[in-house]
Order: structure tokens, then C-alpha cells, then sequence
């Protein structure tokens, strides 16, 4: 679909919500609730969220409260939030419109929630982090360390049983698939997780494991489990995983092609 630029996202997300109401009835209601009602995307996405991670001991109101707070103190969540609308929207085939991922993609959603929580773990409020990081996993099935760091223009495809660790850092532009674990090699503490630079792309299933740096626009394939450092604009697939050549294009995560290109590197070299 067209791109639209950052300031027009609210207003396309509101066409499409309207659009909808009007051709299924039976959703009018919910979309005038979650879209429709607000003035702000902010406003709508907190909403969202409140709404599905509230509980009956800390509930959806509670839960807004925080996730505004958040939202009002840090313009660059805002700025990260339309970022990774336009990673979705761009890089997601199955994506059909700006509305789709705010209403119903989890792993945006868990992203953006994870965006609150790592804003209370770097305000000193770790508990409420790590209560929202708690809740997080439960209903999204991602497990995502308020610690880490985590940039913008991101793209958490499907998402399930994805997990970052404490230490982890991901730069900016990045796509992955479900199963994916930024980990640690074992239960020593420190700066123990990857490190994944601008532009890469994980494929489903894969595991990095330990302090080990994947360099600017890599591409690991899917199942593959990356012990040492990748070394930028390399592809590496296997268990453990080895270099078979370059990705064809300068940031795999742009492009989102899964498929392995074979003869462009040195073949069967393991990582280092």
C-alpha cells in the first residue's frame, strides 16, 4: 500500500476505521471506541493497550493512566510509535492499512508496550516495569526486558515466544519473526546479550545467544542459533551458524526476502 508521511498517519488510521464501520456494522461500536472516539493516535494506542493488559488487581484505567504518563514525559515514543507503524505497513505483506497493526498485531502492540515499561525502568521505577513486563508475556506471549534497548522502525513479525534479554541493544530499522531470543549464554550477570545493529533481519526461530554483536544490515536465516559476532552485510544460517555469503540487499530488514543467497561470500565459514 502507499506510504503516507508520519503526520498523516492518524488521519489515514481514522479514514480506515471510518471506511470500516461503515462496510461491517457488527465492528461500528468497537472501532468508535478504540479509534474512532480518540484525538490522538497516542490517545488511542493507550487505549488499546490499557485495555488489554489491565487485570483486576491493576486495572485498564490504572494502566492508561501510566501508559499516558509515559507518553506525555517522552515525545520520543511518539516519534517510535509512528516508526514502527510505518515498518508494519511497509515490510508486512499481509498488512492492509495503518489501522490493521494498531488494532490487532500483537507483536506491535507488545512493542509499544514495551516502549511504557523501559521508560519506568530508566525513571527508577523498576518494580512497575517489571510488572508491565509480567503482563506483557502473558497476554502477548513476548517477553521483552524493560532493560533493553530497543531504537525505532521496527517490525516484530507475528511475534510469538520472542524474547530479549536485559543487556540487549537493537538499533534502529530492524525486522524479525516469531521465536526469535536475544539471550544469554548462561546465568553469569553483566552485559551478557546481543548487540544488533541498524538494519538486520532475523528470520523465525532463530537464537542469539551472548554479549556478541551482528553487524549492520546481516540477515541470519531461520533456526539458526549465532554463538559469535556476525560481521556486517553477511548472511548466516545454521546450527551453529555460518557465513554463506551477503545479503542482496543493503538492510535485509527493509526488504524482508527469507530466502538465503548462497555463492556471494565465503561459504561454510563459521562466524567470527
Amino acid at each position: 500500500m502507499r506510504r503516507v508521511p508520519d503526520e498523516a498517519i492518524w488521519s489515514r488510521i481514522r479514514e480506515e476505521a471510518a471506511s470500516d464501520a461503515q462496510r461491517e456494522p457488527a465492528l461500528a461500536s468497537f472501532l468508535y471506541t478504540v479509534v474512532l472516539s480518540h484525538e490522538r493516535l497516542e490517545d488511542a494506542l493507550s487505549f488499546i493497550l490499557a485495555s488489554k493488559l489491565g487485570s483486576p488487581t491493576v486495572t485498564a484505567l490504572t494502566l492508561r493512566d501510566l501508559v499516558d504518563a509515559a507518553l506525555a514525559s517522552d515525545p520520543g515514543m511518539g516519534l517510535a510509535i509512528r516508526a514502527d507503524l510505518q515498518a508494519v505497513v511497509t515490510r508486512d505483506p499481509a498488512c492492509r492499512g495503518y489501522s490493521m497493526p494498531l488494532l490487532y498485531f500483537k507483536g506491535f502492540h507488545a512493542l509499544e508496550a514495551y516502549r511504557a515499561a523501559h521508560y519506568y525502568w530508566t525513571t527508577d521505577r523498576q518494580a512497575l516495569a517489571l510488572y508491565l513486563q509480567s503482563r506483557i508475556s502473558e497476554v502477548f506471549a513476548v517477553d521483552i526486558h524493560p532493560g533493553a534497548r530497543i531504537g525505532k522502525g521496527i517490525l516484530f513479525d507475528h511475534a510469538t515466544s520472542v524474547v530479549i534479554g536485559e543487556t540487549a541493544v537493537v538499533d534502529d530499522d530492524f525486522s524479525m519473526l516469531h521465536e526469535v531470543t536475544l539471550g544469554g549464554t548462561g546465568k553469569h550477570g553483566g552485559d551478557r546479550h546481543p548487540k544488533i545493529r541498524r538494519g538486520v533481519m532475523i528470520g523465525a526461530g532463530a537464537k542469539v545467544l551472548g554479549n556478541v554483536v551482528i553487524g549492520e544490515g546481516a540477515k541470519i536465516g531461520a533456526g539458526s542459533v549465532v554463538l559469535q559476532d556476525v560481521p556486517a552485510h553477511s548472511t548466516v544460517v545454521g546450527v551453529p551458524a555460518r557465513r554463506v555469503g551477503n545479503p542482496a540487499h543493503a538492510f535485509p530488514a527493509l526488504e524482508m526476502d527469507q530466502t538465503i543467497e548462497r555463492g556471494t561470500g565465503p561459504d561454510s565459514q563459521e562466524c567470527d
